[in-house]
């Protein structure tokens, strides 16, 4: 979608081994770049952003049913502050976390069709507990416009926590009715606010 508006776009494949690693990945593909850049995360991927987003490429960032941690905040903390409607993650024997897939529909894609969640349960990147336990350094919506989503029918992270910490960020806050995937379910609806952060930037 963002493409057939003529906007240019890359993607982060972030190892989530470790908050430091995710965003060291996430600066390699913006310093490729030859302009500036709208950085967009969801949920863990938030924690990414908002250090990443420091980078001198970012003009914006949106945070899409995303965590927006404050200083020395790490994701752990912010998701037990204001726990979910759902809880099925699990670790693996070497501290890797995934949702447990007879419950990812549930959790992460409640109004998608079951056959693609059932993908998706079974494809999911698992997220080091040391990248959930780390604290937010210098978070980049201190300083530059942010923008936001808030998923109504999130049962992975808490809407309200969301609303919080957008309030606290001073993000533009759009609020749509899906789930934890509603980069999926309404991505007509989170092209929109990208592309309003896109705006904004070049005013």
């Amino acid at each position: 979608m963002l493409r057939k508006r003529g906007f240019s776009v890359s993607i982060v494949q972030p190892p989530e081994t470790s908050l430091e690693e995710d965003v060291a990945a996430t600066n390699r593909v913006l310093d490729g770049l030859d302009g500036q850049a709208v950085l967009v995360g969801h949920s863990y991927g938030g924690m990414i952003i908002s250090e990443a987003g420091n980078n001198p490429h970012v003009e914006s960032l949106v945070y899409v049913a995303a965590l927006a941690p404050d200083v020395g905040e790490s994701a752990g903390q912010l998701l037990s502050s204001k726990p979910a409607a759902t809880n099925f993650i699990v670790p693996s024997k070497d501290g890797f976390l995934t949702i447990l897939p007879a419950h990812f529909q549930d959790a992460f894609a409640a109004d998608l069709p079951k056959a693609e969640a059932e993908f998706m349960a079974v494809s999911q990147v698992a997220t080091s507990g040391k990248a959930l336990s780390a604290g937010a350094i210098s978070p980049a919506w201190k300083n530059k416009p942010s923008f936001a989503v808030v998923a109504k029918n999130d049962r992975s992270i808490n809407p309200d926590l969301e609303r919080s910490m957008y309030a606290r960020a001073h993000s533009k806050t759009t609020e749509i009715v899906a789930s934890h995937a509603v980069y999926i379910s309404q991505p007509d609806a989170v092209a929109k606010v990208i592309e309003q952060a896109a705006a904004a930037a070049t005013q």
